[in-house]
This record gives C-alpha cells, sequence and structure tokens, in this order.
C-alpha cells in the first residue's frame, strides 16, 4: 500500500508589490482586479487632497486615490508623469453597490512570494498601514484597505 505524499506544511502566496512616490505597499494578488494607464482626472470640488478625481472603467466611475496623501503624507504626485498607473482594487469592506477603488500608483507592481519566513519590520506605521515587512534590501508596507473605503464612505463618495 502506497502513501500519499504529505502536503508541504508551510504554503507560499502570491503577492503584488506596489510602488507609491513614497513607499511600496504589498497586496495580496487577487486584491488587484486590473491595472490600466493613468490619465489626467478632473479634481472633484470639496474633497481632500488624497481623493484624486474619478477614473472610468468599465462602465464604472471609481474614486481615484492617492493612499500617500490618505495615510498622512503630503500629495508630491506629478500629474504629468509618465510613470504613473492606476490599479484597480477589490472593495474588502462589504458594501453592496461598491466593488472596486482606484489606487493610483508609480510604476508596473512587481510579483512577490510571501511565505511565513517572511520578516516584519519594526518600523512606525503611518495611518493605513497594519504591517511591514523586510523584503530585499527595503520596506514594504501592508495597506489597510478596509480603512480607506470607510473614509471614502465616511465623505460620501462611495
Amino acid at each position: 500500500m502506497s502513501q500519499v505524499p504529505a502536503a508541504p506544511s508551510t504554503e507560499a502566496l502570491t503577492g503584488l508589490l506596489l510602488s507609491l512616490t513614497d513607499r511600496t505597499l504589498l497586496l495580496p494578488n487577487v486584491a488587484v482586479a486590473e491595472l490600466v494607464p493613468y490619465r489626467p482626472v478632473p479634481k472633484l470640488s470639496g474633497m481632500p487632497d488624497w481623493c484624486l478625481g474619478q477614473v472610468g472603467w468599465r462602465d464604472l466611475r471609481l474614486p481615484l486615490l492617492s493612499f500617500e496623501a490618505a495615510s498622512g503624507a503630503t500629495l508630491q504626485f506629478d500629474r504629468s508623469s509618465t510613470t504613473a498607473r492606476v490599479a484597480i482594487i477589490n472593495a474588502l469592506g462589504g458594501r453592496e453597490h461598491v466593488r472596486f477603488l482606484a489606487l493610483l500608483v508609480q510604476g508596473i507592481p512587481r510579483s512577490m512570494r510571501v511565505t511565513p519566513e517572511l520578516q516584519a519590520a519594526d518600523v512606525p506605521l503611518a495611518p493605513l498601514e497594519l504591517a511591514a515587512v523586510q523584503h530585499e534590501e527595503s520596506i514594504v508596507k501592508i495597506p489597510d484597505l478596509v480603512a480607506l473605503e470607510e473614509m471614502l464612505g465616511t465623505l460620501g463618495i462611495l
């Protein structure tokens, strides 16, 4: 009678590294629905700096957000940037009519294997950051996307 090989005790997930102007975020691969080119959008009147406007995507109008500015940093975005992209993020907050958000990113996301051996980094966290981890020679932050979505809901954007 042959034995079935045991499944590995540790599994790796695939994450995506999203470069921003001042930090890098780590999200699960499944959190990003699509990456689209950035096109300048008109600012929405009465909205905070971190809400850059709205982007059209698949017949939807999504709020375009600066994670950096929403988490307390100064908005440093150059609207004529040639490296800017928009990451369409699957909404996680459970709101019935909200399925996606749009985050402004720099460049193309890179894939990363997330394993139990990934080391936590003891660094200060900004608002909207849940944790930090050491990846190669840099620190990457894990964002609180549900809290970001709640901020949008509080403003009445969603």
